[in-house]
């Protein structure tokens, strides 16, 4: 809770003296005096407005604006969506990753062990076709979209901190993305699915001094020190009838790197499903399986630099389950925050929706870092509408500082005290899993 001040004042500077810095070099506001919004004001109306409500009408903006302290009409506000206001509101986005909050880590030893555990992963948002020269999309049979942004986020999922987000081209490649390159610090731990495997990145990391886990694509080649090189799939079928195996190993050709490689073998029913998966996917995608993949749907698969002293076999799977926290961050983004959902056929106006609300969404998770990361059991859907519930208050608050940092340390009170998870036994969660282990 002792970092609310400084999330009061990363919130205000923002939206006031960023905001206002911004439009200065855009030449955002051509007359002033005659501006009855100030770039400052609209942009607190409308993210705090989409924030309350992520199916907001403009004249519940308006209603928003009248809480800020702006008696403006929904025609007033509906003319500002401009690709001018787009703009802006881009540029707030990836200022509002600059302030980064230092909250305090999660209470589970297992990742303690590490300086941070951060994981990347990215997520896409379909747009109308006439902002394709905007966010260029992959048109491919899959989404069949000419306008797709894709966006990338690092999340430090020790600490709940969003350290990285990129807004990219949908068609970009994962491993491309911007974050891919960022260092981590020595001592940390990346988990990293198939989408951002780069066997140069890797060494780099490596060498660094970070850690990491990674799955591996079907189409890996793998060796024994000092044996020749063999498809992946190959050498897992060579493995024989065992479960579970774990032994120093090198992948790459060219480029070889280091590292364990750790399979274990999963059930009939999981395989069948993996293998159905397979199947649709590359149906969608119009072209046949891959035989390594169907192959290797009977195995989990990761490749680690992470010593056994620090991350036993058993420990390496239970850890790559805390992947799964940036994708529940984004489903809370697409299911409760609607940043995939818009009712306009303005493409500026889509555009502003999707960035205010992103602001709106780090604002959030800044609160949720602070109240609740550092309990196992937080639980981020219940956390939203309480953030949801107070954005009034905030909105009407926001020129008055004391006032807004006692909203703000209300707010995550509440947060802290109801936005837990409900305890249960069967299936245990992440939280719990981690917690046996400590205990065993």
């Amino acid at each position: 809770m002792e970092i609310i001040p400084q999330i009061s004042h990363a919130m205000q500077t923002l939206l006031t003296t960023t905001t206002e810095a911004i439009t200065a070099a855009q030449q955002y506001v051509k007359r002033p005096d005659r501006a009855k919004f100030s770039p400052s004001t609209l942009v607190q109306t409308l993210v705090y407005g989409w924030l309350a409500q992520p199916t907001a009408t403009v004249e519940q903006l308006a209603q928003m604006a009248c809480r800020i302290g702006v008696d403006v009409s929904p025609q007033a506000i509906d003319q500002r969506f401009t690709m001018a206001t787009a703009d802006l509101l881009h540029q707030l986005v990836l200022a509002s990753i600059h302030p980064v909050i230092a909250a305090n880590p999660v209470t589970l030893p297992i990742l303690l062990r590490f300086a941070s555990v951060c994981v990347h992963a990215s997520t896409a948002i379909g747009l109308p076709d006439a902002l394709a020269c905007t966010w260029r999309g992959c048109g491919n049979a899959t989404t069949g979209r000419g306008a797709t942004l894709k966006c990338g986020v690092q999340l430090d999922v020790l600490t709940g901190v969003i350290t990285a987000l990129d807004l990219v081209n949908g068609r970009a490649a994962d491993r491309a993305l911007p974050l891919q390159q960022r260092d981590l610090p020595p001592g940390s731990v990346l988990l990293a699915d198939r989408g951002f495997y780069h066997l140069e990145r890797l060494r780099q990391h490596d060498q660094q001094g970070v850690l990491w886990i990674t799955r591996l694509p079907s189409n890996a080649v793998v060796a024994y020190p000092g044996h020749a090189a063999q498809p992946l799939a190959t050498f897992v079928r060579e493995l024989g009838p065992v479960a579970t195996w774990d032994c120093a190993i090198i992948v790459g050709k060219e480029q070889q790197v280091h590292g364990r490689l750790v399979v274990t073998r999963v059930t009939q029913a999981v395989a069948d499903q993996r293998r159905a998966r397979i199947r649709q996917h590359a149906q969608h995608q119009h072209r046949m399986p891959s035989a390594a993949a169907l192959a290797l749907a009977e195995w989990n698969v990761v490749f680690t630099n992470v010593p056994r002293r620090l991350i036993s076999t058993t420990e390496v799977w239970t850890v790559m389950r805390v992947r799964w926290q940036i994708e529940l961050l984004f489903k809370l983004w697409k299911s409760h925050a609607r940043i995939d959902d818009w009712r306009t056929a303005n493409p500026a106006r889509v555009l502003c929706e999707i960035y205010a609300k992103l602001i709106g969404l780090m604002f959030q998770q800044w609160l949720l870092a602070a109240s609740s990361w550092h309990d196992p059991e937080r639980r981020l859907f219940k956390a939203a509408p309480i953030v949801a519930g107070m954005a009034g208050e905030l909105a009407s608050t926001q020129a008055d500082p004391p006032q807004f940092l006692r909203v703000l340390t209300r707010l995550a009170a509440l947060i802290q005290r109801w936005a837990t998870t409900n305890k249960r036994h069967q299936p245990p969660t992440t939280a719990q899993r981690l917690r046996a282990l400590t205990a065993a």
